[in-house]
């Protein structure tokens, strides 16, 4: 992209994200290890909450829960239940900041990452490679598509190894009332 295209594109995503206090999208996830001949693929429902409250519900092939609230990872795993609390671990701090922001698109920040924005086909693309290195211990880069609305289409976490996650949403509804159990274990 040109520097004025990556500018507009900010300036979009910003706005679109100081607009949204809500998200609920449906989401498929691919997880490529090279050493598999296919993707393991599975699906469920994601929803946001500003500022930080994230729910991931896996439906398929397992069931399976992780949420992300007040600072704490709550994880169910088909009826067994954990809790980590990720404010002593800076890490999981900013994995889970890093999480949201990649969500609802503010994550634009030069002094945590090296930037760059690409056109791919018709798709809006930013690479993130973090500068910090503990952190690109576990993730080497983020790959964000945006529509042309501003919005998340798709998450690529990319591992030192070359194996990645890739999530992709769907029938995204933003600022509808979501219930507080669905934050909940």
């Amino acid at each position: 992209m040109t520097k004025e295209e990556a500018r507009i594109l900010q300036e979009q995503v910003r706005q679109k994200s100081k607009e949204t206090r809500t998200i609920t999208s449906d989401f498929t996830q691919y997880k490529h290890l090279d050493f598999l001949s296919n993707d393991i693929e599975s699906s469920g429902k994601m929803a946001f909450k500003a500022p930080e409250n994230i729910s991931w519900k896996y439906l398929t092939p397992f069931s399976y829960k992780v949420v992300f609230k007040d600072e704490k990872l709550l994880i169910n795993d088909n009826g067994n239940k954990s809790k980590l609390d990720l404010g002593s671990n800076e890490l999981f701090k900013q994995l889970n900041h890093l999480i949201s922001a990649s969500i609802n698109g503010d994550m634009f920040n030069a002094n945590e990452f090296d930037i760059s924005y690409l056109k791919e086909d018709s798709a809006r693309v930013v690479h993130f490679l973090p500068k910090d290195p503990q952190f690109s211990e576990f993730i080497k880069a983020f790959h964000i598509t945006f529509s042309n609305e501003g919005t998340v289409d798709e998450v690529k976490m990319i591992e030192p190894s070359g194996d990645y996650t890739k999530i992709v949403f769907s029938n995204r509804v933003e600022n509808k009332k979501i219930p507080d159990e669905v934050f909940s274990q």
